[in-house]
Parts: structure tokens; C-alpha cells; sequence
């Protein structure tokens, strides 16, 4: 294990520099900047452009293998895996686009796999570290950077418009280079620190300050993709929007600067007090060298003792110890406490939570996935708009998620899962909006989904560490997340684009227009959100006894078990 890096400031050092990796995490979204041009330049369906769709998810969310990595090796060793996969994905990618080499379907299906697994790796170093390093602030930490990951589309919207002259070709040569680029010079940053204890009274300030140019970046982002839609700007201030909004992304980077330069009193005394705790307890154990015990040890504590001295006791004195009460039998975790992978699968709190965020993230992906068709479908031909929309809603409702649920959970120790519920139903009657295609309703049906997608993300993050703990948080989370690439395989791939090339062949026509499109998948998609509902219901009765012991006195209390 990595030593932990001591003190006040380096946590937010790292947290800083993860909300630049957890927007280049954010490649995978960019597949409705580019699909179009995949499907025009190398003359692909639709039904084989929904399966590069489900390859796009499929590999953002494959992350098992990250998640077993995140406990094995250091954050910046994930890093450069994921840095090397976005290289060598993305860049085969871009040598097909480009026409520089002829390459089979079967390859680019694979490529795009690997290239959007980065995302796994690069997300799963940040969480896990960040989680780690904020544990008294789960929800607030999760949702700050599922939010920036949010963002990364507009993100990548806008350089793909001011620098890249909307050239899907040039965009892709970005990812296949910028990304690992910025891995390498913020790898050393991301990494593990000792636990901030929510003790600072000025960390309340510093979540705030964060959040809130979080909010200020997904403004400025809208109104100049808005603006730009409307407008027609030259090259020269193109880039300066371009500039002013790498700026707003350095924000977060203001709070280790100001208490480098300005240390509170605090920070001194946490400091001073750790070293006169380490200098009494060596005094101790110094002073117990020469002090002969007062009582004589049980046959029970002289059986222990031989236990942990000789790593070859026997088996006669294992069962000594634990029958005479000095040591007991390992039990099974409970709810709140560590579990390991295998045992978090036998729980039926565990499957309760994927299917919920199957149904939610599942079939929202099938829409982010078909934007672009939805869009052309219901004549709106402007893509970056609804992508831009959808990228802003997205990074609300998970920054929104993370906020609400730390709100609920600290208020009256309500599951995060009933902002779950409410959103899936909401998502009930933003696919029945999707149905209507009455005329302009696409921009707020898109604007609801992206608000409900995005929570169903910030909220299953911590969930996932209060019920079965941050010791093998990595792996939890990325098996939840396979939800995602699931629902895109089953939704996307077979349902969406299946139905998508009836209707086409129907009007024979190269592309699909009128509200027939789409109707029947977004009628089946209120219908899973309607049995997502009921199971997070369900999840949420459940969990509450477990809330009310983690929260029960307005603050997160970590399990006497626990160890993190």
C-alpha cells in the first residue's frame, strides 16, 4: 500500500486535480459528437451504429478490472493504464475515420471498447481516492465529481467547436493524445492522504466555493453553446470563451493555493496535536518495556499472545483462545461495515441497488445514445445544442444528487435511494414527453433527462460505500455500474435501433423522420422506469434501519468494525 501523505492540504490537492481527470473520464460522452460521421464516412446503419453505441458503454463501464486494481496498486498506476487504453483505443478510431487506414467493423467495435474504458480507469482512481481521502463527506465528494464528469461533454463541446472546427476526425486525434497528456502531468497529485475529519470549520466553505464554480462552468458552458447556435463568432473570440472557461476548470485548484499561502490556526494545531500523540504513544510503549505487569496473565491471554507472536501456533491454540473469550470468530459484515466483493453478492440489498440503477442509467443511455436520430427525427438538426443541454442538465442532477441526498441523509437519516425513487418517477413522464413529440418539447424532455440521469449516478456512488463499506469500495462500485452498459445492450442496441431501421425501411428514406422513430422504445422505457420505481421503493424500506445507525446523530459515524 502507498504511504499516506499527511496533513490538512494535500486531500484538497488531490481533489483539485481530479476534477481535471474526471473530465477527461468523460470521453465516452462525446459518441454523439462524432456518430454521425462514423455513420455518413464509413456508411454504417443505425442498427450497427446503436451497437458501436453499446461498445461505447460497454467499455465506459467495465470496470472490475479497475476496481480490483484500485486496491492493489497506487491511483497514478490506474491512471496510466487508463491513459494508455484512451491512446490506443481512440487512436484506431481516428486512423478509420480519417481514411488514413481501411479497418473491419469488428476492429472498430473493439477499439471503442478499449478507448472508452479509460473512463473506468481514470473514474475509478479519483472516486476511490477522493472517497478515501473525504470519508465523513461521501455524497458531497461524489457528487462534485460525478458532476464535473457530467460536464466533460460540454466541455469537449466547446473545444470541439472553437479549436477543432467541428471536425469529428480532429476531435478524436484530441481524446487519442490530450488525454493522456493530462494523466501524465496530474498522475503524481491524485493520490491517497490521510482522512480529512471534518473537523476544519472551514471545509464546509471550501465543498462550497467548489460547487459553486461547478455551477458557474455549467452556466457559462449553456450560454455560449447557446450563443454560438445563434451567433456566429470569429476564431479569435471562440478561443478566448475557450480560454476564459480553462480558468473557471482551475478553480477548485483557489483552496489548496489559499491555505498554502494562508494556514488557519486550525490546520497548526491538528498538526502539533498528531505529533505529541505519536511522541506520547512511543513514550509508552517505552515506559511499558520497563514496568512489570501488576496482574498475572489468564491461560486465555497467554494463548492469544503465542497467536500473534509465533505465525505458526497451532490450531489447539486457536481454539483455546477463542473458547476461553480472548478472540472470537470472524462474522459476517453488516450493513455500514466492510464487506468484500464476494459478500456484498450474496446481499439482497446489493442486487436491489443494480437493478434500480439499471433501470434508471439503462434507459437513459438508449436516449444519449440516439440523441442525434431523436434530434433529426423531430427536425432538430443542431446536435451540440442538445448535446450541450443534456451534458448541463446532467452535471445539475449529479451535483444535485450528491447535495439533496447528503442534505436528507444529515436531516432525518433518510436513504439517498428515495432521490432514486422521485427521479425514475420523473423519468416516467419525461419518456412519455419524448412519446408525444409535440413540437418543442425536445429540449425540455432532454433537459429532465439529463437532470434525472445525473442523479441516479451521484447517488448509487455513496450508497454503495455506506452499505458495504470503502475497503473494496473500487470493485462494488464498478459491478453497479455494468447497469449502465447492460440497459444500453438491451435498450440501445436491440430495442432502439431495431425499431429505428423498421421505420426507416417503412419510409424509405436514408434517415428517420416523425415522432414513429422512437415512440414504442420510449413507451417501453416508462414502463422500466415504473418497475424501478416500485424495487427502489422497496430498497429504501429496507436500507433505513442502516441510515438511521450511520446518521442517527446528524453526522456520518463510521462502523466500530470499520476500517478504512
Amino acid at each position: 500500500m502507498e504511504t499516506l501523505k499527511g496533513g490538512t492540504r494535500p486531500p484538497w490537492v488531490s481533489l483539485g486535480a481530479s476534477v481535471w481527470l474526471q473530465i477527461a473520464s468523460g470521453n465516452a460522452y462525446n459518441f454523439p459528437l462524432y456518430s454521425h460521421s462514423l455513420k455518413s464516412v464509413l456508411g454504417f446503419s443505425q442498427h450497427q451504429l446503436t451497437m458501436l453505441g453499446v461498445a461505447n458503454d460497454i467499455g465506459e463501464n467495465m470496470g472490475l478490472v479497475s476496481g480490483y486494481a484500485s486496491n492493489k496498486l497506487s491511483p497514478w498506476v490506474v491512471l496510466l493504464i487508463g491513459s494508455l487504453a484512451c491512446f490506443f483505443g481512440y487512436g484506431v478510431l481516428w486512423l478509420a475515420l480519417s481514411r488514413t487506414v481501411d479497418l473491419p467493423y469488428w476492429l472498430l467495435w473493439i477499439a471503442l471498447c478499449i478507448g472508452t474504458n479509460s473512463s473506468a480507469w481514470l473514474s475509478t482512481a479519483v472516486l476511490v481516492t477522493n472517497m478515501r481521502n473525504f470519508p465523513l463527506s461521501r455524497g458531497t465528494v461524489a457528487g462534485i465529481l460525478k458532476g464535473y464528469s457530467g460536464l466533460s461533454a460540454a466541455v469537449f463541446t466547446e473545444i470541439y467547436s472553437a479549436a477543432l472546427q467541428n471536425s469529428s476526425s480532429k476531435l478524436l486525434l484530441f481524446i487519442t493524445l490530450g488525454v493522456p497528456v493530462l494523466c501524465f502531468l496530474l498522475m503524481y497529485f491524485v493520490r491517497p492522504c490521510t482522512p480529512a475529519t471534518g473537523d476544519h470549520s472551514a471545509e464546509p466553505c471550501h465543498f462550497l466555493f467548489i460547487q459553486a464554480a461547478s455551477v458557474v462552468l455549467g452556466i457559462y458552458l449553456l450560454t455560449i453553446t447557446i450563443l454560438e447556435g445563434m451567433l456566429s463568432f470569429s476564431v479569435s473570440v471562440s478561443q478566448a470563451l475557450l480560454a476564459i472557461m480553462i480558468i473557471i476548470i482551475m478553480a477548485p485548484l483557489v483552496v489548496p493555493v489559499k491555505m498554502t499561502f494562508y494556514p488557519s490556526n486550525h490546520s497548526k494545531s491538528v498538526v502539533n496535536s498528531q505529533t505529541s500523540r505519536l511522541q506520547s504513544l512511543g513514550q509508552d510503549s517505552g515506559n511499558a518495556e520497563k514496568t512489570k505487569p501488576l496482574l498475572n496473565p489468564t491461560p486465555s491471554e497467554e494463548n492469544l499472545g503465542r497467536l500473534y507472536e509465533n505465525d505458526g501456533a497451532s490450531e489447539v491454540d486457536l481454539l483455546l483462545a477463542v473458547g476461553e473469550g480472548a478472540i472470537q470468530k470472524k462474522k459476517r459484515p453488516r450493513r455500514g461495515e466492510d464487506f468484500s466483493f464476494t459478500e456484498a453478492l450474496v446481499k439482497a440489498d446489493f442486487w436491489l441497488l443494480f437493478l434500480v440503477y439499471f433501470t434508471g442509467v439503462g434507459s437513459g443511455v438508449t436516449v444519449l445514445n440516439n440523441l442525434a436520430q431523436i434530434g433529426i427525427a423531430q427536425g432538430v438538426y443542431n446536435t451540440k445544442i442538445l448535446v450541450s443541454l443534456f451534458s448541463f442538465c446532467n452535471f445539475v442532477g449529479r451535483l444535485g444528487g450528491g447535495v439533496v441526498s447528503e442534505y436528507l441523509v444529515r436531516w432525518k437519516a433518510i436513504p439517498r435511494t428515495i432521490w432514486m425513487t422521485f427521479t425514475q418517477v420523473l423519468m416516467i413522464l419525461t419518456y412519455l414527453i419524448f412519446a408525444s413529440a409535440y413540437d418543442g418539447t425536445l429540449y425540455l424532455a432532454t433537459a429532465l433527462l439529463g437532470v434525472c440521469y445525473g442523479a441516479q449516478f451521484s447517488t448509487m456512488v455513496p450508497t454503495a460505500s455506506e452499505l458495504f463499506g470503502l475497503k473494496h469500495f473500487g470493485i462494488i462500485f464498478n459491478f453497479l455500474s455494468l447497469g449502465n452498459p447492460l440497459g444500453a445492450y438491451l435498450f440501445s442496441g436491440l430495442l432502439a435501433g431495431y425499431l429505428y431501421d423498421i421505420e426507416t425501411a417503412k419510409q424509405h428514406q436514408a434517415s428517420c423522420v416523425g415522432p414513429n422513430c422512437f415512440r414504442v422504445t420510449f413507451l417501453i422505457l416508462a414502463g422500466v422506469c415504473s418497475v424501478g420505481t416500485f424495487l427502489s421503493i422497496v430498497l429504501t424500506v429496507r436500507i433505513r434501519p442502516v441510515y438511521q445507525m450511520l446518521y442517527s446523530g446528524g453526522s456520518f459515524r463510521l462502523p466500530r468494525s470499520s476500517s478504512h
